[in-house]
């Protein structure tokens, strides 16, 4: 008698498991634009195909920028990557993304971010990361650390930029010298490792060789870069447990970077609250201090393990954002302005323009950075001359079209069941629910967005964001005299993310990449080897050197394949942007 009810209970169970994955699957999220799905695996198979189609260690949003594209480019498009996922829906319109984005009643915050990308970066950012905080919690140490990156004090960091700018520029020299191929990417997060250092710890890390000491590399650095390095190869945030040999070497690394933080920590409490010996200069830079580690400490009385171990979160949060977007930013700008003739033509013409034009200087040049920058150096830290970067807008538009067509990366929301909140379609008003969802804010779709910026969007044009009859004058030669439509909408440009929790750095990494490429793109020419190399035509030039083929509909010279993103917890570029460099002829 029990085998038969037993035997029916199952029958029963099993319907009822059938009836309600039928509904989740094909039913629930029926009036969102989506791809057919599997009844067993939604859209993982087919997002798995896409993969398999991209090129080798492809960033996953090429895949998913692919899926949209063959979908027909809507607003949202909906992706059920359970069970190795989230169900979610991928934000191709920047109307909706700020919709996302911004404060609301329900989230006076902006909706609480993913708890699976959170957890992927626990190694790298810490549990109680300023990233992982959600409401007030987040509020507080947002307010705590404003003050660290606001725009004042952030350009008292100008020397420090033009120091550890000025050991970029010496490697750099050293590699005109030996004509080795290097990674770009790697150099510029050396140099940008070395600044965040100064502004979050007011400590030097070492992690740029100096041409005293070839061997010199601080430990903190070296870790940090094999932490990253352990995330290579991370195409989905898989669970835990499919990755346990990765995430062990993740979590022992991450181990030696705490303990090295532990003791910086404990050092900066000890000076900021020592009672005695302490002159009255020293107690007044103190008071002054402004750095991350300071802004913890200064109102912590008694060092605890728990107060010691989030201090540690926030500077390794700070560390990774702070160096990260930078570097990759920096690499990115120095390839296109490679690739853009005119483009580099009109930066260094810009910044003959405001620091007076370089001295003659052939290929074998020898004359050394700070021989070079002493005229841009003076400008820049004198009172009179303190708002030089200013007087950049060709620039500016460089930076703001490189971030645009290579961005760091979106943000992803995790919208609350029960919560109730939903976004309008913009063309059709619909309201369309997304409680349960992971909303992803992707920025290689909304940057890309015709509709926002032109029937060229793909295209690196940064006259895009100069007043129309500059654009037209330095568009004129080589490109339609009518510039491409610059979106009247602030959101389809979104880089360092928008509403309340945009990115804290900004400003930070603006100046570095001003100061930066404005030491080095008039002193040096950038060729790119390997993939993304410029094709030569049969013409000469004087010197007897083939001449790069043109693509006169963008404006660039032709290359052997596009330099394409991959992930490595960020978009990088996938070879490392790899380089020679020469000096350049003035």
């Amino acid at each position: 008698m029990l085998l038969p009810l037993l035997a029916a209970a199952a029958v029963l169970l099993l319907s009822l498991g059938y009836s309600k994955l039928r509904y989740i699957r094909f039913r629930q999220h029926a009036n969102l634009k989506q791809h057919p799905s599997t009844l067993l695996l939604g859209h993982v198979k087919l997002f798995g195909d896409y993969i398999k189609r991209n090129k080798p260690r492809a960033h996953p949003d090429m895949a998913i920028v692919a899926l949209h594209r063959d979908l027909g480019r809507p607003p949202l498009m909906y992706l059920d990557m359970r069970p190795v996922g989230d169900a979610m829906v991928v934000v191709g319109n920047s109307d909706i993304a700020d919709q996302i984005t911004k404060s609301s009643d329900a989230f006076p915050t902006s909706p609480p971010k993913s708890s699976r990308s959170l957890t992927r970066l626990l190694y790298v950012t810490g549990r109680t990361s300023i990233l992982a905080q959600h409401g007030d919690e987040w509020k507080q140490l947002r307010k705590r650390f404003n003050p660290g990156f606001a725009p004042q004090y952030i350009s008292t960091f100008t020397p420090e930029i033009l120091d550890k700018g000025l050991i970029f520029l010496d490697r750099l020299d050293a590699l005109c010298s030996s004509g080795d191929t290097f990674s770009l990417l790697y150099l510029t997060t050396r140099l940008t490792f070395d600044i965040i250092g100064k502004v979050v710890m007011e400590a030097d890390l070492d992690a740029q060789p100096t041409s005293k000491n070839q061997n010199s590399q601080g430990e903190l650095i070296s870790l940090y870069e094999s932490l990253l390095n352990a995330y290579n190869g991370d195409t989905l945030n898989l669970p835990w447990w499919l990755t346990l040999g990765r995430v062990r070497k993740r979590a022992a690394l991450a181990a030696k970077i705490t303990s090295l933080l532990q003791s910086i920590v404990r050092r900066k409490h000890a000076e900021l609250h020592s009672s005695s010996g302490s002159n009255e200069t020293e107690k007044k830079t103190a008071a002054a201090a402004r750095s991350v580690l300071s802004l913890s400490l200064q109102d912590v009385p008694t060092l605890t393990p728990r107060i010691i171990d989030e201090t540690c979160d926030q500077l390794r949060t700070f560390l990774f954002a702070g160096h990260d977007t930078t570097s990759i930013l920096l690499s990115w700008a120095f390839y296109e302005l490679s690739r853009t003739p005119r483009a580099l033509s009109a930066v260094r013409a810009e910044l003959d323009a405001v620091f007076g034009p370089l001295p003659p200087s052939s290929p074998s040049s020898s004359s050394s950075p700070s021989d070079d920058t002493r005229t841009m150096r003076a400008h820049l830290l004198s009172p009179e001359k303190k708002d030089a970067l200013a007087q950049l807008p060709y620039l500016d538009a460089v930076i703001k079209e490189t971030l645009r067509v290579h961005p760091p990366g979106g943000t992803a929301r995790a919208i609350p069941r029960g919560s109730n909140f939903s976004v309008r379609l913009p063309d059709s008003g619909e309201t369309v629910l997304l409680d349960g969802l992971l909303a992803y804010n992707c920025q290689t779709i909304i940057h890309g967005d015709a509709a926002a910026f032109g029937a060229d969007a793909d295209a690196f044009v940064p006259e895009r964001w100069l007043p129309a009859d500059d654009a037209r004058r330095l568009l004129a030669t080589e490109l339609d005299a009518r510039p491409p439509p610059l979106s009247s909408s602030p959101g389809a440009w979104r880089p360092f993310e928008r509403g309340p929790r945009n990115c804290i750095g900004q400003e930070l990494a603006y100046i570095e990449a001003r100061v930066i490429i404005a030491l080095a793109a008039r002193r040096y020419d950038f060729v790119k080897v390997g993939l993304g190399a410029v094709l030569v035509g049969d013409d000469v030039n004087h010197d007897g050197e083939k001449k790069p083929v043109v693509d006169e509909a963008k404006g660039q010279l032709r290359v052997n394949e596009e330099v394409y993103p991959t992930r490595q917890v960020t978009s990088k570029p996938v070879d490392g942007m790899m380089m020679r460099i020469k000096r350049a002829v003035s």
